[in-house]
Formats: C-alpha cells, structure tokens, sequence
C-alpha cells in the first residue's frame, strides 16, 4: 500500500506546497503571494482562507484527487516548546496558533490549514519537527545571567532530517549517534543530536554571523550601542542588517563569491570570518559530548558552496568526518517525517494545552 500525503509551509510572503507519494515527490509548487493581497489582513491568522483555497487550487491545476490523500501534514508553529518528531493536529493546537500563539508567524498557519482539510477529507493531520522543539538538557539552559535562560531555537525540521539521512551512510541508527550539524541560511545555527534528540544548540543570536544576521557580537560595546538608537533600529541591526549585509551591503552569498573571483580582499575577509565562527560554533558544540563526535554535517543553501563548506571542513574535519547536504528540503522532511508515522515506525505525540 502506497501512502500520498500533502506538505504544506507557509513564508511571510509564499506558501511551498508538494505532494509525495511514500518518498517520491509527485509535485511541489511556490505560490506567491503578491504585496498588495497581504496588506488587506491585519493579522497573519485572517490570512488562513486565502491560502488555503489557494493550496486547494493547486492541486485542481494539477489535477490531483485530494480524496487520494492519507495525511497532511504543516510546518510545526509557533507553539510552547514541544518534542521533537511528529505531533497529530487537534482542536487544541489549533486554537492556541490561532488566539494565542507564542510569536505571530506565518508558520503557524501551516496547522490550521492542514487541519481543516483533513477533517474535511476524515484523514489525520500532523505537524513535524516544529520551530518550537525544545530538547536542551538542564546544564545548557544556564545562560550566565539569572534572569535569561536559554532557549532551543534552529532550524530543526532539516536538521533532524539530514541527521537521519547521513545515519544510514554511515550506518548506524540517528539514535545511537553523536553529530553535529549546521544550518547554513539567512540565519545559521548549528545544533548536538545525541541519543535521538538536539541536546544544546549555537542560536542564530548567540553564534556565527550570517547573510543578514550579527549572530554573537560583544555584549558591552552592544549596550553602548543601544542607548545611541531605538529599539526597533537595534533590532534590525541584530536581525535583517547584520552579517554580510552590515559589512558588504548584501546578503548574496553568490554575489560576495563573484567579488571575491574579482579580487576583492575585504570581502573575502568577511566570507572567511563567516566560515571561521560557523567552525568555532561546530568546535563549541564538540565539548558538549566529550569531543565524541561521529560526524560533521553542513547544510542549508549556502552548503551548495565549494568555497564556504571547504573553508569549514579544513577547520572541523578533526573532529569527525564532514558530510555536505546542501538545501533546506523542508517539505520533504514534513513528508519524509508523516510517512514513518504512517508505516508505524514512528508514533506521533499529541498535543496538549499548556
């Protein structure tokens, strides 16, 4: 018996749908939407009938049969701290993105969607490895300052997924394993999988610099800065003008390469100094198991670079061997991850209010 599940991920202005039949993607679609039609909701969850009769026309353009579906499955919100691996949408989750999520966030659409179809189809719904999973151990969570603890936040949907993935190179179970993979995107974080689960991370706001993020930067020099700008300024520095863009004036990781071709030293000072504290946060995270490392795992778009994964791997491939896994592949990850579900090797938790 085949198994034919929909994955869904909304973005702040898209929603990437596909359809998979057990592992093979039959399609997948990005549909844009236009500037104009967001601005005429308030609120992210007044978008939810948009995009979801948008999906639905989808898969009439492609004229696939919803009825054939065994399950959908969204891009886990923005919930209170979950496991990590598949949760069942139900009433209650779906009420909490709706009225009171932890964040606003497109991503919380991803569930409301997937459980209205599958109510109306009388099939399960899921969300897998949502942005939400929270697996730290105790001793990580000290942050150093009594009134902040740390919290889990990468990017763990492809995270998880390329662990899996390079668990069966290297043959052994993802849960008998020690690796460490980074995520390298307009954010970067790089995360401890041991024993089945990410036991501490290197967050996009406490590590590496990135295309468009500062990362970790001098906290005393950082409060200076603060008192000289707004709130709203400080945080754009922190996220969205930080990294490259505040250094070359773009995020273009391509286009820092060209300059770099051309000649240009200074940005490929900066390239470096990316590749140099991605390696550090990979170094970092060793220490967390003992320097018992099985495996190095870069991934995200910017792993399609020879030049970034091989200044990495020349600074981290004494720790363990290094695999490339270039892409983000998320709705395969949502689709890979609701199949064992459905095949009965993986069980899905439920979702309880907090």
């Amino acid at each position: 018996m085949s198994f034919k599940i929909l994955a869904i991920n909304p973005g702040s202005t898209s929603t990437k749908v596909a359809v998979y039949e057990d592992n093979k993607e039959v399609f997948q679609k990005n549909i844009e939407h236009a500037s104009e039609q967001l601005a005429k909701y308030d609120n992210i969850v007044d978008q939810f009938e948009m995009r979801y009769e948008e999906i639905l026309n989808i898969l009439r353009e492609n004229n696939f049969d919803i009825n054939e579906l065994s399950a959908v499955v969204g891009r886990g919100g923005l919930l209170p701290p979950v496991k990590s691996g598949a949760y069942r949408v139900n009433e209650a989750m779906v009420n909490r993105l709706k009225y009171n999520p932890v964040v606003e966030h497109a991503s919380n659409l991803a569930a409301i969607i997937a459980f209205s179809i599958s109510q109306k189809l009388g099939i399960e719904s899921y969300i897998y490895d949502s942005v939400a999973v929270d697996e730290l151990e105790a001793i990580a969570r000290i942050s150093g300052m009594k009134d902040i603890e740390r919290k889990s936040f990468s990017h763990v949907l492809n995270m998880r997924a390329v662990a899996m993935k390079v668990s069966e190179t290297i043959g052994k179970p993802y849960g008998e394993l020690n690796l460490i993979v980074a995520h390298l995107g307009g954010g970067i974080s790089i995360s401890i999988h041991k024993g089945g689960k990410i036991i501490d991370i290197v967050s996009d706001d406490e590590g590496p610099f990135s295309p468009e993020r500062a990362g970790r930067v001098p906290c005393k020099d950082l409060i200076s800065l603060c008192y000289k700008n707004d709130e709203k300024i400080m945080k754009k520095k922190l996220r969205g003008k930080g990294g490259l863009i505040s250094y070359l004036d773009t995020s273009n990781a391509l286009e820092v390469e060209g300059r770099i071709k051309d000649g240009d030293d200074y940005a490929k000072l900066v390239y470096e100094a990316m590749a140099y504290q991605i390696a550090k946060g990979i170094g970092e995270l060793s220490t967390v198991v003992n320097g018992k490392v099985d495996g190095v795992i870069i991934t995200g778009g910017i792993a399609h670079s020879k030049l970034m994964t091989g200044w990495i791997k020349d600074r981290v491939e004494f720790i363990a061997p290094t695999y490339i896994v270039p892409g983000e592949n998320e709705l395969e990850s949502l689709a890979l991850g609701t199949l064992r579900v459905l095949k009965g090797e993986e069980e899905a938790r439920e979702y309880n209010l907090d």
